[in-house]
């Protein structure tokens, strides 16, 4: 069996194999096959081609220039600062005006610090001490206002102290704000002018107009794609944020335009699209919650001593970020698609197939009917002989022990034990075979009966 099994495998690889088609007069498998295609040709129509326009060539290597510029004034009278007016330049970081910029909306100020010695604040951990062993001099206090110098400055009637440190004295004032300082800072307006390029298509838009006029009057609005002219408060408000709590301890806040161009049509359909979102997690309640940095106005005084007032600022940072596409029709995407479009076609009618032979209850008709294996002339005259010898063979040879028995009327043995000549004739079936074949098939059970 060995033998034979790798016999059949070798003669196998010289097998060939071709289509054949077969219509299947199945109504549900038929049905079957229409909605697929019906699918398939929506989904090519209705997404790839309307929807995503997948027949133009793109291009996503946006090249883009922010500018922008923040105008408002407010007023403030504190014992810390006194009475102040608060301008552009004082409210507005960096001054000048790009894609991220800060607003400030709230102040904490420690006045003249002077450079000296001074006792470290009683918060910071690296500070407290014992004894003055505890203050090694010349090391900076972790996380501190400034350098140890070697001493420990306990408080009277207590065994706890702080170190004695060299820093700008008297050191930072440790409190929480409890209402914005700059609260004129809702009423600010902000310009943001956007000039953006795409190289492969070499087209360049603004999102502003050439119209000073129209500048002056207009604010932004849904209609109003190109007066980039915001008013802050509305910008927190899209958002989904208000004024009073961001303005309190800060926040980051995202100004997204979208230029998304299909350059089959007209330039002036090119518009951009603005959204805006809070970027840093407001949810999130802790104490390094919002956005909040320091900074220093420096002076003399008349003898010539360098003084400072120091600032922690806190505010608004806003984050332009620009993005963008555009599209043009181009041949070769578009054969792509089609190309792609004809392999789903390809892929429905191969799941039909499988439903037809595999699935439903009549499957093995219809694969018996798909799958035909076809023999060349030569073999099947070889396989006839061999099974006519056969079948000779197994009728004059009996099995040694057999009895004879009793011949029937009807029998085709005549009575001398030779065969009736009817038996001689060929037999008939659905497929003639070959007239060099049946000579053969005659002769040879002629032999058998002599």
């Amino acid at each position: 069996m060995g033998q034979v099994d790798c016999k059949r495998l070798c003669l196998s690889l010289f097998d060939y194999k071709t289509e054949k088609y077969v219509v299947a007069k199945n109504k549900k498998v038929g049905l079957l096959y229409r909605l697929l295609q019906l699918s398939i040709l929506l989904y090519l129509v209705l997404w790839v081609f309307l929807v995503k326009k997948s027949y133009q060539d793109t291009d996503t290597s946006l090249q883009s220039a922010v500018v922008t510029k923040v105008k408002g004034v407010a007023y403030t009278n504190t014992s810390e600062l006194g009475e102040r007016l608060w301008d552009v330049a004082d409210y507005v970081i960096p001054p000048q005006g790009e894609n991220v910029f800060f607003v400030v909306t709230n102040l904490i100020v420690t006045a003249n610090q002077r450079q000296g010695i001074c006792a470290e604040h009683e918060d910071i951990p690296d500070g407290i001490c014992f004894q003055d062993n505890d203050c090694h001099a010349g090391v900076p206090v972790i996380a501190g206002h400034g350098v140890k110098t070697g001493r420990c400055l306990r408080v009277r009637n207590s065994t706890r102290g702080t170190c004695e440190i060299f820093a700008w004295c008297p050191v930072e004032t440790n409190s929480n704000p409890t209402e914005p300082l700059l609260r004129e800072a809702e009423d600010f307006t902000i310009f943001i002018k956007n000039f953006i390029r795409f190289p492969k298509f070499n087209f360049s838009k603004a999102n502003v107009l050439d119209n000073k006029h129209f500048l002056k009057s207009c604010r932004f609005g849904p209609k109003n794609h190109y007066c980039p002219i915001f008013h802050l408060g509305s910008v927190l408000h899209w958002a989904g944020s208000s004024f009073q709590d961001m303005a309190l301890k800060g926040g980051v806040i995202g100004i997204h335009i979208e230029w998304d161009c299909d350059l089959d049509k007209a330039a002036s359909e090119c518009h951009p699209h603005y959204y805006f979102n809070r970027l840093d997690n407001k949810e999130t309640k802790s104490v390094s919650s919002g956005y909040n940095f320091r900074f220093a106005r420096y002076y003399r005084d008349a003898a010539g001593v360098e003084f400072r007032n120091l600032m922690k600022a806190y505010g608004i940072r806003f984050d332009v970020i620009v993005n963008g596409k555009a599209g043009k029709f181009n041949i070769i995407p578009m054969i792509i698609n089609v190309g792609s479009g004809v392999a789903l076609m390809g892929a429905g009618a191969f799941f039909c197939d499988l439903v037809l032979i595999y699935i439903i209850k009549t499957g093995e008709f219809y694969r018996d009917k798909k799958y035909e294996e076809v023999r060349g002339r030569e073999d099947r005259s070889l396989e006839s002989k061999g099974e006519v010898m056969k079948q000779g063979v197994e009728e004059d040879e009996p099995l040694e022990g057999d009895l004879p028995l009793e011949q029937p009327r009807n029998s085709s043995w005549k009575q001398n034990g030779s065969l009736d000549p009817q038996i001689l004739r060929p037999a008939r079936s659905g497929l003639q075979e070959d007239a060099t074949v049946n000579e053969k098939q005659r002769q040879i059970l002629q032999t058998v009966e002599t």
